[in-house]
């Protein structure tokens, strides 16, 4: 696998990838009413079989479990998510906690987006997300090439900005490597609201072609983060049925705020 550090066009290339295929699959949130378990989601698509009529996916919200665990949360919207764009800002979510599927030991909570394509049918507009999609997630063939040594890779979060509370989109990049134990680990410490995020790697291709894999989602830690691999999450997933999966939670939103700093698209965050 190419250390892209070393190949800047392929480092930026990367990055490009990463903003195309996946820029709008991020959802900051919170805690309601306070500035407490910031995390970022994001949109997943499953691929559950393809036939002669086209693929057939099931699609979730896909975060860490810990910050899932709050009874009412707040995610901050970006007007390009959405059309026509809303007016509103915020997207609360009540009975947040009994939404969320979680699965098994992995420290990754899911949800099915259905409430929120519902949500928005009543209010008149649509989702106009990005997913990661089956075809760059993570597969066993990808994580047995990661080795101990340390790879580059792009987390794509929502840190909370100094004083601000904007949660910008970031890209941060940094650098993950296999453990003894065959865990991944992110290396060093994250902005605050980016557990939960989706981490990208570009895999080398030879010359100047590489693929772009999301390796898996970044979990809390003190210091090295754990990445719950996407192999892992696409089996646990097999058991998720929709006569096992949550009631989803009431969404509602609330008026927008007065004043405050104008979000940009996106950063990098090095």
């Amino acid at each position: 696998m190419s250390d892209l550090a070393d190949l800047p066009d392929l480092h930026s290339a990367t990055i490009d990838a990463i903003m195309g295929h996946a820029g709008r699959s991020t959802l900051p949130f919170k805690r309601a009413n306070r500035e407490e378990q910031h995390a970022t989601a994001f949109w997943f698509n499953e691929l559950v079989e393809t036939t002669a009529e086209g693929e057939v996916v099931r699609q979730y919200l896909v975060t860490s479990g810990r910050p899932a665990e709050v009874e009412i949360a707040e995610f901050t919207l970006r007007r390009d998510l959405c059309a026509p764009a809303m007016s509103a800002e915020k997207l609360l979510m009540t009975d947040f906690a009994q939404g969320w599927t979680h699965l098994g030991d992995l420290g990754v909570a899911v949800m099915s987006t259905t409430g929120l394509h519902a949500h928005g049918a009543r209010k008149g507009w649509r989702w106009t997300t990005d997913e990661i999609t089956d075809g760059i997630a993570a597969t066993e063939e990808d994580i047995a090439a990661l080795g101990e040594s340390p790879v580059v890779a792009y987390l794509l979060g929502h840190d909370v900005g100094a004083g601000n509370g904007a949660r910008e989109q970031a890209v941060v990049v940094g650098k993950i490597s296999r453990s003894g134990d065959g865990g991944i680990r992110w290396m060093g410490r994250l902005p605050e609201g980016c557990v939960g995020a989706p981490v990208f790697i570009g895999s080398g291709l030879g010359g100047n072609s590489f693929k772009l894999v999301c390796v898996g989602v970044a979990l809390p830690g003190d210091d090295h983060h754990p990445i719950a691999a996407f192999d892992r999450i696409r089996t646990a997933l097999r058991a998720v049925t929709p006569d096992t999966a949550p009631a989803a939670p009431t969404l509602s939103e609330p008026g927008p705020q007065p004043g405050g700093p104008k979000r940009r698209w996106w950063k990098r965050r090095g």
